[in-house]
C-alpha cells in the first residue's frame, strides 16, 4: 500500500512540474509575475498637476 502511495505522490510531482514549466514558457519565461501597477487618482502625476487648471464648459 505504501509503494501504491509513493508512486500517486511521484506521478502528482512530475505532473506539477510539468504544468509549472508549460505555464512559465505561456507567460512569456520571466520567473515571476508582474501585473501593471495601479495607481490611485491621489498618486497620479497627471492628474494632480491638472487639478489646477479651469474647467472648459461642456456642451450639452
Amino acid at each position: 500500500m505504501l509503494k501504491v502511495l509513493l508512486v500517486v505522490a511521484a506521478i502528482a510531482l512530475v505532473v506539477w512540474v510539468l504544468v509549472r514549466l508549460a505555464l512559465r514558457r505561456l507567460e512569456g519565461g520571466s520567473g515571476g509575475t508582474s501585473r501593471p501597477r495601479v495607481i490611485g487618482p491621489d498618486d497620479d502625476p497627471d492628474f494632480l498637476r491638472g487639478l489646477g487648471r479651469p474647467r472648459k464648459p461642456e456642451d450639452d
